[in-house]
């Protein structure tokens, strides 16, 4: 059994895979191009916003948006405690700070609660300029932005919406990517909408930001190729990858969503008495990035891991710590994060994909109902 089956997904779109492969290598056209205008053109009318920019992988696209809004030194950038290294990394490679904040227990999501507290006591303590939030849409589900929103507006700050994991998902009909200021997501292989190497995109309805994300990904050009006027990246999206990509996002509007909800729906059924299982919100869907379940201690949680290993099933720990216990970030004073901190003890994810039949989930459920029920 595989974790997140990509050979499965594979197999089920072969002869178009193979076909726009060889296609684009016959063309010659590698980088950019029509192809990935088109791709482009095709996620922001599935976004719901104005412009989609394409890069080389999800860590830049973030790292992009905060070069458009000039962050750096001496500025404050509001990040979950628990989220993937990335959402704080770009921060922190631009020269300002993150401030880490909990989260729900329930949901994972950023705190809207703690998030002004936070902001509160940056402005306090009178060293940081509180400047943006990133919001992460983890584990496929969007943030609470209902919650968010008004803060951000409250202090003055940019939303950031981290949607690597979160592509797909909606809330109140409005899909993921388009929540933030600017909106960025990845199509690393194992995201909801992965490609066959690295890819991210830049989300936005802003005419401006739009423009200097398209400068920022091609080494700052200017009018053309060769007349730079800023410093940039070298961050584009190869052509294959969007060829690629527009395949995959076929199948993923066809049946891939729909059908890892239903995998989701039959763990659902069958662990809902016996672990805590993923909550979505009335209003919400998720994409289903990771089907995440909550033990009640770590070494339950790992004791689960191992029977599940010796049963031939994997599972994954998404995160084993949280951002404020990463080494990289021992200086920083970070906040306590309890919710945060408790999650990277107990939580466990299980394999998760479309191609997930009722056999494999009815195995996964009943080996984990095994190892803890005996």
């Amino acid at each position: 059994m595989e974790f997140r089956d990509l050979k499965a997904q594979y197999r089920a779109l072969q002869p178009r895979i193979d076909a726009a492969m060889c296609g684009l290598a016959a063309s010659g056209k590698y980088i950019l191009g029509d192809c990935v205008k088109d791709f482009e053109k095709r996620l922001a009318e599935y976004v719901g916003v104005k412009h989609c920019i394409s890069c080389a992988n999800g860590t830049d696209a973030l790292t992009i948006a905060l070069k458009i809004w000039g962050i750096g030194p001496g500025d404050a950038v509001f990040v979950p405690d628990f989220t993937f290294f990335a959402s704080a990394e770009a921060v922190a490679a631009e020269g300002a700070t993150p401030v880490f904040v909990d989260v729900s227990e329930k949901h994972f999501w950023i705190c809207p609660e703690d998030l002004e507290k936070a902001i509160e006591q940056t402005i306090s303590e009178g060293i940081l300029k509180p400047r943006a939030i990133i919001a992460v849409d983890l584990f496929g589900l969007p943030a609470n932005y209902a919650g968010i929103l008004p803060i951000a507006r409250k202090y003055g700050l940019k939303v950031l919406e981290d949607g690597a994991q979160g592509f797909g998902g909606a809330m109140d009909g409005k899909r993921a990517c388009g929540f933030g200021d600017i909106s960025t997501t990845s199509f690393f292989p194992a995201k909801p909408l992965g490609c066959y190497g690295d890819g991210g995109a830049i989300f936005t309805d802003n005419d401006d930001w739009a423009a200097l994300a398209d400068s920022l990904r091609v080494h700052g050009k200017g009018s053309f190729k060769y007349d730079n006027v800023r410093i940039g990246m070298n961050s584009r999206l190869d052509a294959i990858q969007a060829a690629i990509l527009q395949i995959k996002l076929d199948a993923f509007e066809a049946s891939e969503l729909d059908a890892v909800n239903a995998a989701a729906a039959r763990y659902d059924e069958k662990l809902a008495d016996i672990v805590q299982t993923p909550h979505i919100p009335e209003g919400f869907l998720s994409s289903r990035a990771q089907y995440t379940i909550k033990l009640n201690s770590r070494e339950q949680r790992d004791e689960l891991q191992a029977a599940l290993k010796a049963e031939g099933i994997p599972s994954m720990v998404y995160y084993p710590a949280p951002m404020s216990a990463q080494t990289a970030f021992a200086q920083l004073q970070n906040r306590d994060c309890p919710n945060a901190r408790e999650l990277s003890q107990t939580v466990l994810s299980l394999p998760m994909h479309p191609y997930l039949t009722r056999e494999d989930t009815d195995r996964v459920s009943d080996a984990v109902i095994k190892a803890l029920r005996g």
